[in-house]
C-alpha cells in the first residue's frame, strides 16, 4: 500500500521540481539572496499524508478454530497542517521544529482464514504532532536548493475513542527521513518535502479491560503479537 502511494507522491514532487526548474531557466534573477543567512525564521506547511499499520500476527487459534488476519489494503489520504521554527546552526545544517495536526484514518480489514468471515474497522485519528528534524542542505543552484532531513516526531491522538475490535494507544514515537527542495520565489520560499515515518512502539492495547463483559471479542487482540504504525507525509512549506 505505502509503495503504491509513494509513486504518486514522487510524481507530485517531480512535477513541482520540473515546473520551477523551467521557470528558473527563463529567469536570470536570483530571488531572496540572503534568506539562508537568517539565524532563525518561521513559516508554516500544509499537505497530505497516508497512515498504515504493520501487524505482527502470532497464529492464535481460538476455541472455535478461528484464525484472524488483519491488514490495511488501501490508503486513505489525510490532511496535515503545521507551523515551523527553523534555526540555522551551520551553512548546510538547520534544526527545525514543526508542531501541528495530522487528520487521517486507516481502514483495517479482518479475515478469518478458516471460513472467510470478514470484518472492518475504521480507525480515525487526530494527531497532535511534534516533529524535530535536522535539515541537511546542498549548495544553492540559482533559485533552488535540494535537501534531506533526519529526525523524530512524537504523536498524541486526541480523537474520541470507543470500544471496537482493536484498541490502540493514543501516543507513539516515530523516526523519520525525508527529502525536499527549497524554491526561492520573489517573496517567500516554497519547499515541497516528502517524509517517511516509522513507528517504534507497539500501539496495540493488549489488556482490553473494556471487553470484560464480552471476552469473545478478545480473539482479534489475541491474534496479534504487536502493531506498529508508519506514515508517508507530503508537505508544502511556505517560509
Amino acid at each position: 500500500m505505502i509503495r503504491n502511494f509513494l509513486k504518486y507522491y514522487i510524481l507530485c514532487v517531480l512535477a513541482c521540481a520540473s515546473l520551477f526548474g523551467y521557470a528558473q531557466d527563463n529567469n536570470k534573477i536570483l530571488n531572496r539572496l540572503y534568506a539562508d543567512n537568517k539565524i532563525i525564521h518561521f513559516g508554516f506547511s500544509v499537505g497530505t499524508h497516508v497512515q498504515d499499520f504493520v501487524f505482527t500476527h502470532n497464529g492464535y487459534e481460538n476455541e472455535s478454530g478461528e484464525t484472524w488476519f488483519m491488514e490495511v489494503p488501501d490508503f486513505s489520504p489525510g490532511f496535515n497542517v503545521t507551523v515551523l521554527a527553523d534555526l540555522r546552526i551551520a551553512k548546510h545544517f538547520n534544526l527545525r521544529l514543526s508542531p501541528g495536526m495530522y487528520f487521517g484514518n486507516k481502514i483495517v480489514k479482518f479475515h478469518d482464514t478458516t471460513n472467510d468471515v470478514k470484518e472492518t474497522q475504521n480507525v480515525k485519528t487526530s494527531f497532535i504532532v511534534v516533529p524535530i528534524d535536522l535539515k541537511i542542505s546542498a549548495e544553492r543552484h540559482r533559485n533552488m536548493r535540494p535537501y534531506a532531513t533526519v529526525g523524530a516526531l512524537a504523536t498524541l491522538d486526541v480523537a474520541k475513542k470507543r470500544s471496537d475490535l482493536l484498541k490502540f494507544s493514543p501516543s507513539d514515537f516515530f523516526l523519520s527521513v525525508g527529502i525536499g527542495c527549497d524554491f526561492y520565489l520573489p517573496f517567500f520560499k516554497l519547499c515541497p518535502e516528502i517524509k517517511f515515518c516509522f513507528g517504534l512502539t507497539d500501539v496495540l492495547d493488549h489488556k482490553r479491560t473494556d471487553l470484560s463483559d464480552d471476552p469473545a471479542m478478545m480473539k482479534y487482540t489475541q491474534s496479534l503479537k504487536k502493531v506498529t504504525q508508519q506514515m508517508v507525509v507530503l508537505s508544502f512549506y511556505f517560509e
